[in-house]
């Protein structure tokens, strides 16, 4: 076993080859799942270059810099990868406190336990207010 350094340009590059890959947003601090999203390589490399978040928007079909609209962008503190280079796990400092766009923290804010729908998560902002639909 070796402890070192991987070289980057080979050992730290996704591979693009299959199309987008899913990116895990998680809070750097209390590690919460804040939002999936999807990167192709465009959004990749505007995210090493600029330390913020930039995904693969599939409905809109564009890159999409998060927080453009709303202003809560995802400064990236730490970018981990799968074995397989085919999945993305950003470590973020959430900024505005909230990744959704519905308002809350977080895009996995509702739960199901013990047969009981609950929110799990708070609703930081009204998204009418914020995105003037």
């Amino acid at each position: 076993m070796s402890d070192s350094s991987p070289d980057l340009s080979s050992d730290f590059t996704p591979d693009f080859g299959k199309g987008l890959i899913p990116a895990i947003v998680q809070d750097a601090t209390d590690k919460e799942v804040l939002m999936l999203a999807y990167m192709n390589e465009e959004a990749w490399k505007l995210t090493l270059a600029s330390g913020e978040a930039h995904y693969f928007s599939r409905s809109r079909q564009k890159i999409w810099h998060k927080g453009e609209s709303s202003g809560h962008i995802q400064k990236v503190l730490s970018i981990r990868l799968d074995c397989d280079n085919d999945t993305i796990l950003l470590l973020v400092e959430q900024q505005g406190g909230a990744a959704c766009h519905t308002g809350r923290r977080s895009c996995f804010y509702r739960e199901l336990r013990d047969q009981c729908l609950s929110f799990c998560s708070p609703e930081v902002f009204d998204p009418k207010l914020v995105y003037h639909s």
